[in-house]
């Protein structure tokens, strides 16, 4: 009879158990000609030190044995033995992963029956997805449980990256591909009569992030454990991610997310490792002057664990995601029995929907809680969790002076800011440290990355909010505000007032808040004149009125008029005869409003870390020379450019295998895939015929896969025949698809002017592909999409211009989608605004697989064109510098719009698109200044620019030859862009970590 014993087994995903007859080494040895033979017959079989791997035998032995998976906790675990692990332990090296087919066949069939998670009638895709994926888990674990083993038998200093977001995408293909071993697997399933691809895309995508921000934390990952760095990532568990976008009729519609609604193979819930999380409460001073934080609501937070395999090396390193819940006593069963339901379990509600969405809309009080409550969370729990493995480590004698020296937290935009008050509120109140030392461990150890220029996307919190909701974390940053002033104020002095308030109103990290009563008297403020008592009334002449009138008439715009007009309208004889009786006398003004008293999270990252690093170089130029000027000019040595990268293991050798074989056989091994600096060498064979056939021959084939893609999710049928010309990234104004589609409108218009033949003669066939989501609270990007969609269905149901010009919106863009659309890409639009994109990074996967971008000199774009060169980029539109001065020309009435782009928007106004209307999306490229008004974006400053440059795309792209020696051409000039290259930097100019590779 078999025996199990479990040591954690999470729901859906039982990488943790054992059984006394399934499990056993194979040992493999690879042939002369790199095929793979089983070594494991019988008794006799030879296994190898460095060919070995965990696998499930079929048949039941009487052999007992157990398997456990290592957990990380708050406190010492004693540790299980294991006969297997000790005796691969002691032959001191890990699997090699190559097992045969049959092996992983068998493996999966043990899955598929002991492992169930669906009746046992049949072994459909869903299943057959699932066993495969616990199958893999067995390869993973073994590693993953070393590479921990080891950096904690080392105690090597280790990086943190601390992020809301890990947009993963389906990790099956990336798991096998890493391994090494997608052959076999796909072998192994022929054998049990299923495709390894069908299998792959049963994967639901992880939906734990929505854009570049979330992309670049998990390249970073997969970088950070194929070059052997120590290195944890932590994030959130989303039960419902940010959304599942539908287009419908009405444009975009957001449901829930459902990928953890089978549950998640790749995961383990680690029920020992769980960390207290409070909220609201008091503090209170004990005897001995420490303060208390007590009372308040208090939850759970649970780690999950994921294993990110290195390519082609045993470090499987872990990204730890916290999910939430209250504990079981927080249920009323007294308020349930007597029928308030609701009420008894609140507690539970509250805890667990922390977790539940991505981003949750902000507008009401309750979602800007919720939004703090996710942020703290993450903040607390990966410290709370980071400060018990240093702990741990350290023995019986915890020297937090070498916290620093361990522990590098890096903090992925502003979202983790809270993790600086809370290491001081750790290391201060409950590690009875002084505030000198909790303060300079904390500037020690933490870093952070901005992501944005853009002032909203800046992160403020209301102080009154997070009084109430993190009381002792408020007093802390006043703590720190207060150290931030004193800094100041030596720096610059007093004698010069103006610059000093000037400085102090920059660099606080308290907004609109007085200043501490130790420092009240530096500014001093000019006194106001008395005002009269509110019985009081101001004679005023009727002439003084009136010219007082004139006056303010003048100084204001036609539409300020309008609108005063519209409000000065009196609806009834009551009001006309109150407004003649006011005539003569001036009102005294309206008290204006204080302004609420905000937490600047950037500021208080930029003090509370010891190093500052934009994504790209003009951004991070921008950074210093704008966003915090202030800060570079005290502190420039914490400034630096860190480029961004993406993996170029997802993003060409898995996702583009046609490429990938392409440029192996050009550069004669596939060293290119973990340096990509062997990419530069395509640059001799640019002009090749035979290079040059090969490469459009892949590009066609993906493009018949991306037909079929688009056929099936939108029910439009392409022609492959034609330009692929794509944008895909989340939906905002900055990124301005809205001069991509009024591009489209402003041909189309042209089409429907000309003859079949004209049309023939002046336009290259297009496929315009759009993707990506809007927020479900920004309007204007919902018109946008809503726009887009319409458009396509005008012009796709035109039978005059039939393939010459296609519009396809594809809906719930994700990783997924991306793999499969950006290997068939030939265009790609990077055309933001200068100076507004931190970076981008979709940029760099179009150019590695080929494609051609049409970009402004914004963000990586800049260095983009550097490296793949300038005749192989098409450039278009106003540079970053110029931005102010023109939007400063628009607000004073001197800009006069194009001809062209005024017929467009005619052309929309007339209602070609359908019914809908337009007017507020137009609106807002119209006027001079003011919300949603005078073109912000300067779609209508770029758009001669655009539609010009888009001219010398046509014309680039009838010459073939041409067109695919400037598309080999960015694939070799982006090696720089490898998330490789950048994770070196980060390692030896921020988190001062060594690689650490296992024996």
């Amino acid at each position: 009879m078999a025996t199990w014993r479990f040591s954690t087994t999470p729901s859906g995903a039982e990488a943790a158990y054992s059984c006394n007859a399934v499990a056993r080494f194979i040992g493999f040895s690879r042939g002369r000609n790199g095929g793979v033979g089983s070594g494991a017959g019988g008794s006799g079989s030879r296994i190898k030190a460095k060919q070995l791997m965990l696998m499930r035998r079929w048949q039941v032995r009487p052999l007992r044995r157990s398997f456990s998976v290592r957990n990380v906790s708050s406190e010492p675990q004693q540790r299980v033995e294991d006969p297997v692990t000790e005796q691969q332990e002691s032959l001191g090296a890990l699997s090699p992963f190559a097992p045969d087919a049959s092996s992983i066949a068998s493996s999966i069939k043990y899955h598929a029956e002991f492992t169930p998670l669906f009746s046992p009638e049949k072994f459909d895709l869903p299943k057959a997805f699932f066993a495969t994926a616990q199958s893999i888990c067995d390869a993973l674990i073994i590693n993953w449980n070393a590479t921990y083993d080891y950096y904690e038998k080392l105690n090597v200093k280790q990086a943190y990256y601390l992020s809301m977001e890990f947009l993963q995408g389906r990790a099956l293909l990336n798991a096998v591909g890493n391994l090494g071993l997608t052959g076999a697997y796909a072998e192994a399933l022929t054998k049990l009569g299923h495709n390894l691809e069908n299998i792959a895309f049963q994967e639901p995508d992880a939906a734990l992030g929505n854009g570049g921000l979330g992309r670049l934390a998990s390249c970073f990952l997969d970088s950070l454990a194929t070059l052997n760095y120590p290195a944890w990532g932590y994030g959130l568990r989303y039960k419902y991610g940010l959304f599942k976008q539908r287009i419908t009729k009405d444009g975009q519609e957001e449901i829930a997310e459902d990928w953890l609604e089978m549950s998640n193979p790749w995961e383990i819930v680690r029920n020992d490792v769980t960390h207290p999380v409070k909220f609201y409460g008091n503090i209170v001073t004990g005897s001995d002057g420490k303060k208390q934080w007590i009372g308040g609501e208090d939850i759970k937070a649970i780690a999950y664990d994921v294993p990110i395999p290195g390519y082609k090396t045993k470090t499987t390193i872990n990204l730890r995601l916290w999910s939430t819940k209250a504990a079981s006593e927080d249920f009323d069963l007294s308020a349930f029995n007597s029928g308030e339901h609701i009420q008894a379990a609140e507690a539970l509600y509250n805890a667990e929907k922390i977790c539940y969405v991505l981003y949750p809309g902000d507008e009401s009080v309750e979602g800007k809680i919720l939004r703090l409550k996710q942020q703290y969370t993450l903040c607390s729990a990966s410290l709370q969790d980071i400060i018990a493995r240093f702990e741990r480590r350290s023995g019986a004698k915890v020297k937090w002076e070498e916290f620093p020296e361990k522990v590098a937290v890096q903090m992925n935009d502003t979202h983790p800011t809270l993790c600086i008050p809370e290491l001081m509120r750790i290391l201060i109140d409950m590690k009875g440290l002084s505030w000198k030392e909790a303060w300079n461990i904390t500037q020690r150890t933490m870093a952070y990355t901005n992501h944005t220029v853009l002032p909203e996307a800046l992160e403020k919190w209301s102080l009154e909010l997070m009084q109430k909701l993190l009381p002792r974390h408020v007093e802390i940053v006043e703590m720190i505000d207060e150290e931030l002033i004193h800094t100041i104020v030596s720096e610059y002095g007093t004698a010069d007032s103006d610059l000093l308030e000037k400085k102090l109103k920059q660099m606080r990290i308290l907004e609109n808040v007085e200043l501490p009563a130790a420092f009240s008297d530096l500014i001093v403020k000019p006194k106001e004149n008395p005002v009269a008592a509110p019985g009081d009334e101001l004679e005023m002449s009727k002439e003084e009125v009136e010219v007082e009138e004139e006056e303010e008439e003048e100084e204001m715009s036609k539409e300020e008029v309008e609108e005063e007009e519209e409000e000065e309208e009196p609806g009834d004889g009551e009001n006309e005869s109150a407004k003649k009786g006011t005539l003569g006398k001036k009102k005294i003004p309206e008290p204006v409003p204080e302004p609420p008293k905000m937490v600047r999270m950037a500021n208080l990252c930029v003090v509370g870390g010891h190093a500052v690093n934009g994504v790209a170089a003009i951004h991070s130029e921008i950074v210093k020379d704008e966003v915090f000027n202030d800060f570079f000019e005290l502190w420039p040595e914490k400034f630096q450019n860190k480029t961004n990268g993406v993996t170029p293991r997802r993003w060409i050798h898995f996702c583009n295998p046609d490429l990938s074989k392409i440029i192996t056989n050009w550069t004669d091994s596939e060293d290119w895939v973990l340096n990509t600096e062997k990419l530069a060498e395509l640059r001799k064979f640019a002009d090749n015929e035979d290079l040059q056939a090969q490469w459009r021959a892949a590009k066609r084939s993906n493009k018949l896969k991306a037909v079929s893609f688009l056929k099936e999710k939108t029910g439009y049928l392409v022609s492959p025949d034609a330009m692929f010309d794509i944008q895909v990234k989340r939906i905002h104004e900055y990124k301005r698809q809205l001069l991509n589609i009024l591009g489209i409108v402003y041909w189309y218009k042209m089409m429907k002017e000309m003859s079949a033949s004209e049309r023939k003669e002046k336009f290259v066939p297009r496929v315009c592909i759009f993707g990506g989501k809007a927020f479900a609270t920004y309007v204007q990007a919902k018109r946008i999409v809503k726009f887009i969609t319409d458009v396509g269905a005008t012009i796709n149901h035109d039978t005059d211009i039939g393939d010459l010009l296609k519009v396809v919106f594809v809906p719930n863009y994700n990783v997924s989608v991306a793999e499969l659309l950006i290997p068939a890409s030939e265009l790609s639009q990077h055309i933001s605004t200068a100076g507004m994109e931190a970076s981008g990074t979709s940029n760099m996967k179009f150019a590695m697989n080929g494609c051609i971008l049409i970009g402004t000199l914004d963000g990586a774009n800049v260095e983009i064109r550097e490296e793949v060169g300038e005749d192989n980029f098409f450039l278009f539109g106003s540079k970053a510098h110029e931005i102010a001065e023109l939007r400063k020309e628009r607000a004073e009435g001197k800009f006069v719009p194009d001809p062209r782009f005024e017929e467009v928007k005619e052309f929309v106004r007339s209602g070609v698109f359908g019914p809908y209307n337009y007017d507020e999306l137009m609106g807002s490229l119209e006027g001079n200044e003011g919300f949603g008004r005078g073109d912000y974006f300067l779609v209508g400053k770029d758009f001669p620019s655009y539609i010009e440059c888009q001219e010398k795309v046509d014309e680039a792209y009838r010459d073939q030859q041409r067109w695919t020696r400037m598309s080999i051409l960015n694939t070799a000039g982006s090696y720089k862009f490898s998330s490789d290259r950048t994770i070196h930097e980060y390692a030896r100019e921020i988190w001062n970590i060594n690689p650490v590779e296992l024996p």
